[in-house]
């Protein structure tokens, strides 16, 4: 049986990584409202589903993608129902090819782990080394939901404050784009 908490409005009691305590602690700072759950690390899509049930919200796929040369990243948010076709997105950004990153990169540009990206990680991302692109289907959702930087811990919080305010906070203007 999968676990998910009951829903929290504070941060939780110990973080899991540095990315998380900083993903919090600038959420109370800005005074930001949030909703979240702590739960299982979640595999499959009934896993997301649960989640999705319990913060009323659709969590959002997201990608950390690069060029063959890894000199340029992307972090593509995307509905999560949409399958990701490579050749689809390579197109709507015009580069001739793209691959998932590696963990090691993942971590390194963005602090967090497989199963935890999210565009929180653009707090770490000080020298505007990573692209965010964001699939205009996310722009029909009221909420944001996305990982806190963990692949235990989702949230859901105002998708306005993401797309206007958090994103401006951290220096990264997000490409939107139909894929």
């Amino acid at each position: 049986m999968f676990y998910i908490s009951e829903v929290h409005t504070t941060p939780p009691s110990e973080f899991k990584t540095p990315l998380q305590e900083l993903v919090y602690t600038t959420l109370l700072n800005l005074q930001v409202p949030f909703e979240r759950v702590d739960t299982d690390e979640a595999i499959t899509m009934e896993d997301c589903i649960l989640i999705n049930e319990k913060l009323n919200v659709q969590i959002v796929k997201t990608l950390f993608l690069c060029n063959r040369q890894q000199t340029n990243f992307y972090l593509f948010v995307t509905t999560a129902g949409k399958p990701f076709v490579t050749k689809d997105f390579s197109s709507a950004v015009g580069i001739p090819r793209v691959s998932f990153a590696s963990v090691e990169l993942l971590n390194n540009l963005l602090g967090t782990p497989v199963g935890g990206a999210t565009i929180f990680g653009t707090l770490l991302d000080k020298e505007n080394k990573v692209q965010v692109l964001i699939d205009k289907d996310v722009l029909n959702e009221e909420w944001y939901g996305c990982s806190d930087g963990t692949p235990k811990g989702y949230m859901k919080i105002s998708r306005d404050w993401i797309l206007n305010e958090f994103l401006h906070h951290t220096n990264h203007i997000p490409t939107f784009i139909a894929v």
